[in-house]
């Protein structure tokens, strides 16, 4: 009773204390506004920066809505001032600012170039307490943007090695203006990119570090435009190591844009692309000499056609002095023919593939008081189709070659997806508060005729000769399988081809930034998220945020931060995995599997392998399966350095559970089959069926030491670099990842597929004599771990991903010797079976250096000829220069109406071999070795890779 008196007596006093902090925090003010042009057109990426009493500075950039906001402020009297690229404001706002929040608007008008760069000059990285400002994030515009490769594959792929290792199992995920999905948009689209910026948002479904966003441009108050042209030749290129001659490849891609007003309120901008690569694919395996049967290595070069086109209007229009709305569309259409030709797999496999993409997205934005409010829509559709070049049945010799013809199949399918977002921004006091939803459905039609003419499979090369030899000599069988020949398996689909299904998930977010001290911010959050086609519907991830700046006085800004922070993160199961379930079920399509087949290189009928003659795979969802999450810890220090640098070491722990695997239920019990005596056909399974059954029973665990340093020394040279060292252990690399043993999961922890010990990035833009602009790109890391396997299905699970043991006794046959010591392909009792991923790949080392320089010409613009600044500092030409060769000597912000541009970019400048995938199959003789250079396609399917080092030439016209 007492207890109960206390605490009533305390409740009642819990709404004077949060009256008297509410007044607390009203001695504080706040400023918020949108920034727009002389139009009225809305201006993101504005950078705005207010000076006020005691020293106070500060400076943000507005949103993609022009908003802007600042929080926490000393009341006072303020200077506030606003600049974007070709836009400035003539002087700068005088407000006073009282307890509380108010708002303004601010004007941009054509800049003068010698503004402009006083702006430039003055911009540098800083720390702040602020969420969004955190030291660790690497934010990209102007000339750091501009240093990026303008081919689209290639711009992908260095963003995601800028996002680094720290996303965790399912690695970097991209978002274009707030939505997921969809594509990347055209580099002259592209308005800012930040990289690991508030990693611990509750906004944020995926990891913050490792996140990308995108933002495009909106439209500007005058007509701009460049027209952009990249060509590449293999006769300047040198030649892929891992063939014998040089292949071929021509590139030539036109990127083009505009932009520009269509009315007092509303503006455009329009992309134009068209991109023509003819790829050189490599093909290095090792295949059985036509006339003496004998292995021969074999090299070869195949031409891979790849056209893109694409179209990407924008328009913004401003509704009225609260709202305004921004349209988007995109559509791209891809044709690649001969796809899936390299490495080990021979011409025959070529395939053609075709891609069509309509993007539509629509973004509303309110300002309604300290409020702010975004909804987004976008409707994302996706056509893809492929035709194989033959049809005949796929042979694969393990570790050798993959020939006859491709077993896509002709297939199609046709994605709808739809995003909803709504998210409101509200400033009260010192909070910031931020709370939104987001829902997001699929609906998806798939016809595969995936494997529908049958593979054989072939343990060795040695096995597939022995074969072959057989057959040339007329023995049976029985007889090739006695000599030590034979397939191992025979795989084929049947069944109905087409399926249709959907999923919807949503999220639901709300967090606070609380500007607990002026040197101090608390940021909590919570974010919950359901979907569909699981059982596991309450997924709640708090999010915590701690920034304490120490030091600083009265008249000076600190300049160190810490920072710590927490966070649950979770991921969605893919509709891709649920069709695999729904269409392999044993009713739709029939996956049927013969061991050891006594038929090659006959194709049997689908009726008789219904029969007893084979077993039929069945793949399912486990009744059971949870949404995989991530706990997150981070504990990071920041630091102002001298010269414009800021430095962030950040330590993270990652602990991942429920990550998604395929166990094999229903394998053949231990013991029962003996891989050195043929069966004659099937393994002795009683009958029963081997389950592919996609589980939650993963673990993942991530320790990261990362060091970030970022330079903005002046105008002319801007750096940014990170090194990270990395540990990752777990069981499963993702849904592709299955126990060697079914019935013995000891070893299967190990490291990571993410486990790079050491990643070292830096990159930049260098602005030097005469304005030729360096932009360097380095990236070294440590080698990446592989599965060790045996080549054999020792376990009837119909996969060939056993591992060898370490062998106890030499005198065995069949012993394999390898450099990670004398390893047994069919391991017997007491010895050692090596752990998942026990191989470690070579390192890799890329160097990419861009070098530009624009020249301007014609009239001058006429903003330029109103300064009052000599004729070299407004121009940044060459006062002694003959007056009709000053134009030779401009600055990128040429005063000239026109610019011409001319660069040259080179992909691994120093021609450094890094390999690509290793081949762990200790049967195969490239055993340690990869048969193809390190890259990975991008999502269309596009390539680049025909040369090891790649020049580019690169000339673009602005107006």
């Amino acid at each position: 009773m007492i207890l109960y008196r206390l605490s009533l007596r305390h409740l009642r006093l819990l709404p004077l204390a949060l009256l008297c902090s509410f007044t607390v925090f009203a001695q504080t003010a706040a400023l918020t506004g949108q920034v727009s042009d002389d139009s009225g057109a809305i201006v993101p990426g504005a950078k705005v920066t207010l000076s006020g009493p005691a020293g106070v500075v500060k400076s943000g950039v507005a949103a993609n809505d022009g908003s802007y906001a600042f929080r926490g402020l000393p009341v006072g009297r303020y200077s506030v001032l606003a600049a974007a690229p070709d836009l400035e404001m003539a002087q700068p706002v005088t407000i006073a600012l009282h307890p509380g929040t108010q708002s303004l608007t601010l004007r941009l008008a054509v800049a003068r170039t010698s503004q402009q760069i006083t702006v430039h000059s003055d911009a540098g990285p800083s720390v702040s307490t602020e969420s969004s400002n955190n030291a660790s994030a690497l934010v990209l515009t102007g000339e750091d943007l501009e240093a990026l490769p303008d081919d689209p594959d290639d711009l992908q792929a260095d963003l995601q090695a800028l996002a680094g290792p720290g996303a965790g199992p399912s690695g970097g995920a991209m978002f274009v203006d707030g939505f997921s999905g969809g594509e990347l948009p055209p580099k002259e689209s592209i308005r800012e990119i930040r990289i690991n910026q508030n990693p611990f948002s509750p906004e944020y479904d995926k990891l913050g570090y490792g996140r990308i966003d995108i933002f495009t441009k909106p439209g500007t108050g005058k007509i701009h435009g460049n027209i952009g042209w990249n060509f590449a030749d293999q006769i300047w290129n040198s030649r892929n190591p891992y063939a014998a001659e040089k292949a071929p490849l021509l590139l030539n891609e036109s990127e083009n844009s505009a932009s520009g007003p269509l009315s007092k309120r509303a503006s455009f901008t329009l992309d134009l692309e068209y991109h023509a690569v003819n790829n050189g694919a490599i093909i290095n395996a090792l295949t059985l000499n036509p006339q003496t049967l004998n292995p021969e290595a074999f090299t070869g070069t195949s031409l891979t056609p790849q056209r893109r086109f694409r179209i990407s209007p924008r328009v913004d229009y401003q509704l009225n002095e609260n709202n305004t709305l921004s349209l988007r569309y995109t559509f791209t259409k891809s044709d690649i023919q001969d796809f899936g030709i390299g490495a080990f797999d021979l011409s025959s496999r070529g395939y053609r593939v075709q891609n069509v993409y309509n993007t539509f997205q629509a973004t509303e934005t309110a300002v309604i008081g300290t409020a702010i409010n975004e909804t987004r829509f976008q409707y994302y559709r996706w056509a893809n189709q492929s035709t194989p070049n033959n049809e005949d049945p796929e042979i694969q010799v393990l570790g050798a070659f993959n020939g006859g013809g491709s077993q896509t199949g002709r297939s199609s399918d046709l994605q709808n997806n739809f995003e909803l977002q709504n998210y409101t921004s509200l400033l009260h006091g010192a909070h910031s508060f931020r709370f939104g939803v987001r829902l997001r459905g699929t609906v998806e039609n798939n016809i595969s005729q995936k494997n529908f003419g049958g593979t054989f499979t072939f343990s060795s090369i040695d096995s597939y000769r022995l074969t072959e030899l057989g057959l040339q000599q007329g023995l049976t069988p029985d007889q090739i399988r006695a000599m030590g020949g034979g397939a191992s398996q025979f795989s084929m689909n049947a069944g109905i081809p087409g399926i249709s299904v959907n999923q919807t998930d949503a999220g639901l977010f709300a967090g606070d930034e609380w500007r607990a001290a002026p040197n101090f911010t608390v940021n909590l959050g919570v974010r919950y998220e359901t979907q569909t086609n699981i059982r596991d519907h309450f997924d709640l991830a708090p999010r915590v945020g701690l920034a304490w700046a120490l030091g600083g006085r009265q008249n000076q800004s600190p300049k160190t931060v810490l920072r710590a922070g927490f966070g649950m993160f979770y991921d969605r199961f893919a509709l891709t995995n649920l069709i695999t379930a729904q269409r392999y079920n044993g009713v739709v399509q029939q996956q049927y599997v013969v061991t050891n087949p006594n038929f090659y290189p006959i194709i049997p009928a689908v009726s008789s392998l219904a029969g007893n003659q084979s077993s039929q795979v069945i793949q399912q969802v486990d009744a059971n399966l949870r949404a995989p999450y991530v706990m997150q810890t981070a504990v990071s220090l920041e630091r102002q350095l001298p010269k414009k640098m800021t430095l962030a070491v950040t330590y993270t722990n990652s602990h991942a559970l429920h990550v998604l695997r395929t166990d094999v239920i229903n394998a053949p019990l231990p013991g029962t089959y003996n891989p050195s005596i043929g069966t004659g056909g099937i393994y002795p399974l009683g009958g029963a069926q081997p389950i592919f059954e996609m589980t939650s029973s993963g673990v993942f665990n991530q320790n990261q030491l990362i060091t970030n340093v970022n330079s903005k020394l002046n105008s002319q040279i801007s750096l940014f670099g990170f090194y990270v060292l990395n540990r990752a252990m777990s069981n499963s690399d993702g849904l592709i990842t299955s126990p060697a043993n079914p019935y013995n999961f000891n070893g299967e922890y190990g490291p990571a597929a993410l486990d790079i010990r050491h990643r070292f990035l830096a990159g930049g833009s260098i602005n030097t004599k005469w304005n030729v602009r360096f932009s360097p790109y380095v990236i070294l890391q440590s080698g990446a771990p592989f599965d060790v396997t045996t080549g054999n299905d020792l376990y009837g699970t119909t996969l060939f991903n056993s591992r060898p043991g370490i062998a106890t006794d030499p005198s065995r046959p069949g012993l394999v010797q390898t450099q990670y010591g004398l390893l047994d392909p069919n391991p017997i009792a007491g010895e050692q079976i090596i752990s998942r991923n026990y191989g470690r790949g070579p390192g890799l080392m890329t160097v990419n250096l861009r070098v530009g320089k624009t020249i301007g010409f014609g009239p001058r613009r006429e903003s330029a000829s109103s300064s009052s600044a000599p004729a070299g500092l407004r121009t940044g030409v060459d006062p002694t220069a003959p007056g009709g060769m000053r134009g030779l000597f401009s600055s990128p912000n040429t005063d000239y109406r026109y610019s011409l541009t001319i660069g040259m970019s080179a992909r691994n400048l120093l021609n450094h071999t890094n390999p690509g995938q290793i081949i762990g199959n200790i049967q195969s003789p490239l055993f340690g070795r990869a048969n193809q250079v390190a890259g990975t396609l991008n999502g269309e399917g596009f390539s680049e890779n025909a040369s090891n080092r790649r020049l580019e030439l690169q000339i673009k016209l602005s107006f």
